[in-house]
């Protein structure tokens, strides 16, 4: 078995291991970051936003300050497990965390003039995060992490492709910055979700089940999405894009019935994770129908990011955060099921509703981000005291 360095507990408690930080940053940034796009939505802008128009700062920060957050504080946890090797704590971790951190205020308050100590900030901590996880990697030669680190990279190209944009030296950079990054995000929701789904399925139902997995649509899936991703820049929502948007959609379909049984209804982590898979595919659903059937681009867009990354991220973040601070994950907080269901109710507002009705479709935007701002707002509460304290346990992390 391998041995963690650094064992000993050390330094205050949200320091002592990734996903303290950086978890508890993105529950809250979450819930004001919408607070702050529904002000602009609704014409009440106050905020300079680094001279951003408001939807694509809202844009930027959902995937490159929510998302990045969540994968910042899940991969520096998961390759100190992977490895064996420590991970970055105490005032290094501090030291990344403060990048993050400026970068999102320096965006929200500061006006054009800041946008370029934002980026300097932002990089540097897309760049610092990326040495965190690369050189427990490249220790232990952990070749089977290879992919995470080179999407890791990517996400790092692609925001400087965006702030390229954003800055005027690049006409194309903050469309193909934030796609890019979105997709990198689901990329990376696909990549880990195939490895620890399965896994707390069959070890969380409490009962006896093996799910299937195929090496082949694991290996024809994540060729189609590199393709799908690079259509959808080059030729947006085009033939192309829809009919690899239907193989996706049938791919991951397979993958998701083989994943079923019965008993995740019972589990709270468990069906959150499973409806968010499912809210991925039928994203490529819309994202077929924008071609086929005139649908708008943005009901996709919302399916992948309400659905796929906002209610995956927001379990997977509630299971971690339990099981690293020594707590039981077959019995977590009760207030678990009504904020999924609030984030459930905020993707079929976002995108149900304006199928249905879109006469009112402001209406149901401003539903959807009141929907999310009050599920994550309750999420921050009730895990502030368990990401900050020390873990039940006397253990270290």
């Amino acid at each position: 078995m391998l041995q963690i360095e650094e064992s000993t507990p050390r330094g205050v408690a949200w320091l002592r291991l990734g996903f303290r930080p950086f978890f508890l940053a993105a529950l809250a940034f979450g819930a004001i970051s919408m607070l702050i796009w529904l002000g602009v939505f609704g014409g009440y802008r106050s905020l300079p936003l680094a001279g951003l128009s408001g939807m694509v700062w809202h844009g930027h920060e959902m995937i490159y300050g929510y998302s990045m957050a969540v994968i910042a504080g899940f991969l520096l946890t998961a390759v100190r497990n992977w490895t064996g090797v420590a991970t970055l704590r105490g005032i290094p971790l501090l030291l990344l965390f403060l990048c993050w951190l400026l970068a999102r205020l320096l965006l929200a308050v500061g006006d054009a003039a800041y946008l370029y100590y934002a980026a300097v900030f932002d990089l540097l901590f897309n760049t610092g995060f990326l040495v965190a996880i690369a050189v427990p990697v490249m220790r232990t030669r952990s070749w089977a992490q290879a992919p995470i680190l080179l999407k890791a990279a990517l996400m790092a190209g692609s925001n400087l492709l965006f702030y390229l944009g954003a800055g005027g030296a690049l006409e194309s950079g903050i469309v193909v910055g934030l796609f890019s990054g979105l997709y990198l995000v689901l990329a990376l929701i696909l990549m880990l979700s195939r490895r620890v789904l399965p896994f707390f399925i069959e070890r969380g139902v409490g009962y006896a089940v093996q799910l299937s997995n195929r090496k082949w649509l694991d290996i024809s899936s994540v060729v189609l999405f590199v393709a799908f991703w690079l259509a959808d820049i080059f030729r947006p929502d085009s033939l192309p894009v829809s009919l690899l948007a239907i193989a996706l959609l049938v791919l991951h379909a397979m993958r998701w019935v083989g994943w079923y049984t019965p008993g995740i209804w019972k589990k709270p982590l468990l069906w959150s994770l499973y409806l968010a898979y499912g809210a991925i595919i039928a994203g490529f659903a819309l994202k077929a129908a924008v071609y086929f059937l005139d649908l708008s681009p943005y009901l996709a867009l919302h399916a992948f990011a309400v659905g796929g990354v906002g209610l995956m991220t927001a379990g997977m973040m509630s299971r971690v955060a339990l099981g690293h601070t020594g707590r039981d994950i077959m019995a977590p907080p009760a207030v678990l099921t009504p904020v999924f269901l609030l984030l459930v109710a905020a993707l079929l507002a976002r995108v149900a509703l304006p199928m249905i009705d879109v006469s009112h479709y402001r209406l149901w935007v401003v539903v959807s981000q009141g929907l999310w701002i009050v599920a994550f707002s309750v999420l921050t509460l009730r895990y502030f005291p368990i990401l900050t304290q020390p873990r039940i346990d006397g253990q270290d992390g």
